[in-house]
């Protein structure tokens, strides 16, 4: 049967914009053109701008995380911040990111203020190695563990799902969002010093 003389039932190839791979659809006739819907725009994704930090009292010790999420185009933000009892502070620099990512319910352009190094450089430089080897690291001609792997497979997944760009902060620097999740941060582990 050729393309032209489609029965109803046939099923054509088309391109699934949101998984970007080619799937099956039954054939539907076309209206005439003057029945024809406008074609459906994709709106680009929105641009965020994600703050984050976290915080340690001892390293082990209780330790609090924070973001920010704030929309330019509209000026909306959202901040939320958590702690664990006993914890490190790299473990808390990404929980902020994850929790950060985790709010956004679409895929988005974001762009990640941190002033944690942990967070930049793993991201840009150590994850694709990380996950090259297996989620190893290597350590001279051996290779090991890679420290905190469960949070950082979390946050490869969440990244995969944006566009992301890292900005390194300066820390306690007066920059004004990373003070305020830095107090974020230090109140949400305050809580558990009070405990004790």
């Amino acid at each position: 049967m050729s393309a032209h003389s489609a029965g109803a039932g046939e099923r054509r190839p088309t391109i699934d914009p949101g998984a970007g791979r080619l799937s099956f659809v039954p054939f539907a006739p076309q209206p005439a053109k003057a029945d024809r819907m406008p074609p459906r725009t994709t709106a680009a994704p929105a641009e965020v701008h994600l703050y984050t930090d976290g915080a340690c009292s001892g390293n082990p010790g209780p330790g609090g995380w924070a973001f920010l999420l704030v929309h330019p185009a509209t000026g909306k933000r959202l901040e939320r911040s958590g702690g664990e009892p006993l914890t490190t502070n790299n473990r808390m620099e990404l929980m902020a990111v994850i929790a950060g990512l985790s709010t956004l319910k679409r895929r988005a352009r974001v762009e990640l203020f941190t002033d944690s190094v942990y967070v930049g450089k793993g991201l840009i430089e150590y994850m694709p190695k990380w996950k090259a080897n297996g989620w190893r690291r290597k350590e001279g001609s051996r290779f090991m563990p890679v420290k905190n792997e469960e949070l950082w497979r979390q946050l490869d997944e969440l990244v995969g799902k944006h566009d992301l760009k890292y900005t390194r902060v300066a820390g306690h620097s007066g920059h004004v969002e990373n003070e305020l999740v830095d107090k974020l941060a230090v109140a949400a582990y305050q809580k558990y010093l009070r405990r004790r």
